[in-house]
């Protein structure tokens, strides 16, 4: 007898839910970095231990509607993710509940599967006599099957997580081989190392503006030659990008060659480029031609 099942983790912005994604499948499937909304697509990461197969659907966090056309396509992307699947988790940052998890939990009340809370990060909360009435508190909000905390950070309690995730799932047939471990391309995979590089490296207000689009992508003997472009909406983002002689794309590349390098498992010969889109964040056509349209 075989079971298989789909896990939505859904959140606000910044609460963890890649890092924790990766820390259950014991790979990197997830970009991460400590700004929010770095995620922008719905990705599958498919964990296959014997007869059970966890699939799971990390979501970009749920936040109120704004106006921009590529928020709008978050919001949306996540909020579709808790219909159909077997099991939601629902991921809070510590034990600080705040007016935008009172918004994801008005997503998912409505939910027919089992829903658990998991409290993350709780290695940061200084006073662990705080947890158990926090876990009383929040039991009231709604009924959860289980409230489990964790921290994604250290692994700790993350197995028993996976556990519990495991013994949950329905009867089925597995809906993916054993060795596959997400639906997204090679391709993709590297745009999104590319992309979390320049989240994790530059300012605040630039990151948001980038997207990465792979224009080459050629395996030979001994090297993988890939040449990306990373788009920007202004002139004066391009310039910060760049660097004063180019220093920081430099740098960048160099980052994120080597995180390629691992994942494919060959030496990489990596080429960079920046232009200009204005304002591609907020244009329907651009968005449909970078993938953020279904």
């Amino acid at each position: 007898m075989t079971y298989c099942g789909q896990v939505a983790l859904v959140g606000r912005p910044n609460v963890g839910k890649s890092t924790l994604l990766n820390r259950l499948m014991g790979e990197k499937v997830c970009i991460t970095s400590r700004k929010p909304q770095t995620t922008r697509h719905r990705i599958l990461a498919m964990d296959t231990r014997s007869e059970r197969q966890i699939i799971y659907v990390d979501t970009p966090g749920m936040h109120r509607i704004q106006p921009r056309m590529i928020n709008q396509y978050m919001h949306k992307t996540a909020c579709k993710t808790v219909h159909g699947v077997d099991v939601v988790v629902m991921v809070v940052d510590g034990i600080n509940w705040r007016p935008e998890d009172d918004l994801v939990l008005s997503q998912i009340q409505h939910c027919e599967c089992p829903v658990i809370l998991v409290i993350n990060k709780i290695d940061r909360v200084k006073d662990k006599s705080l947890l158990l009435p926090y876990i009383e508190e929040v039991s009231e909000k709604f009924a959860f099957k289980h409230i489990v905390p964790v921290s994604a950070r250290t692994g700790k309690e993350v197995d028993e997580l996976r556990e519990l995730l495991l013994s949950l799932l329905p009867e089925g047939e597995h809906q993916f081989p054993p060795d596959q471990l997400t639906d997204r391309s090679t391709k993709f995979m590297v745009a999104e190392i590319i992309r979390e590089k320049c989240f994790r490296y530059l300012g605040q207000e630039v990151p948001y503006a980038i997207n990465v689009d792979i224009e080459h992508y050629e395996v030979k003997e001994k090297l993988t030659h890939i040449a990306a472009v990373i788009y920007v909406e202004r002139r004066g983002q391009k310039v910060i990008l760049l660097g004063k002689s180019g220093e920081k794309i430099r740098e960048l590349g160099t980052l994120a060659r080597a995180d390629i390098e691992s994942l494919i498992g060959q030496k990489v010969y990596l080429q960079l480029w920046v232009k200009v889109k204005e304002n591609w964040t907020d244009n329907a056509t651009l968005l449909n031609q970078f993938g953020y349209v279904e």
